[in-house]
């Protein structure tokens, strides 16, 4: 994974197994990304197929496919394109903070916050794609080739999210006995509340429409906080 900078515009490119050709590197392959976010979020997972998306884009299916294998491993890519996005928002927004308490009140903004349009990305509309994270991203893991997949690098970029917060968490507290649960924990809550607050309002206190990313956000401080500052019974 590595990102590059045209002007006032970020790339981020994948080093991915989950393609067959990079769709960054081609105007056919940006197309495809940004009309199947859009379609996906419109159809969902499940009725989405690269029939309807092909006579989106004015293509053939035979042209999808010569980026993806299938609809499992495009999705694979753009769940995994969000981790990415996210780990530079994160990163760029807490790289010149000493304080690893207020760093990481800056991460729980950035990810309570990521439905949100990043101005600096040209073909991905990181509100819809967050949509699509929320409803559809633990279908990428919870499959029965997990284990293959992982062999595969399908999730690193996601780990290395969680890495690096569970790493800013031991800096707050170096004793502390589960950053990295704490720190995956923290990023499933993030869009898990918020889907419940949309659609099962009765499991959460988050309130829907403006006052999700506030909520959440208030929620996420207690529950990180109080558990990095309590001190863990043995």
């Amino acid at each position: 994974m590595n990102y590059t900078t045209a002007g006032s515009s970020i790339k981020i490119n994948l080093n991915h197994k989950s393609y067959l050709r990079d769709p960054e590197q081609t105007e056919l392959g940006r197309k495809i990304i940004k009309e199947s976010i859009i379609l996906i979020d419109e159809l969902g997972f499940e009725q989405f197929t690269f029939k309807k998306l092909a006579g989106v884009i004015g293509s053939t299916e035979a042209s999808v496919y010569r980026y993806f294998e299938n609809k499992h491993k495009l999705l694979v890519y753009l769940v995994s394109w969000y981790w990415a996005w996210l780990y530079y928002a994160v990163t760029f927004r807490t790289n010149n903070l000493p304080d690893p308490r207020e760093r990481l009140n800056h991460v729980i903004d950035v990810i309570t916050s990521a439905n949100a349009d990043d101005p600096t990305t040209l073909h991905v509309s990181e509100s819809t794609l967050h949509r699509i994270v929320i409803a559809e991203s633990s279908k990428v893991y919870l499959t029965k080739e997990v284990d293959l997949d992982n062999k595969e690098g399908y999730f690193l970029e996601y780990k290395r999210l969680c890495r690096h917060i569970g790493q800013i968490i031991l800096e707050i507290n170096p004793n502390y006995p589960y950053p990295h649960s704490l720190s995956s924990t923290m990023v499933e809550a993030a869009h898990q509340q918020q889907f419940f607050a949309q659609h099962l309002p009765s499991l959460t206190e988050v309130q829907g429409a403006q006052q999700t990313n506030a909520d959440t956000t208030r929620f996420l401080r207690h529950l990180i906080f109080a558990a990095i500052d309590n001190k863990v019974q043995a």
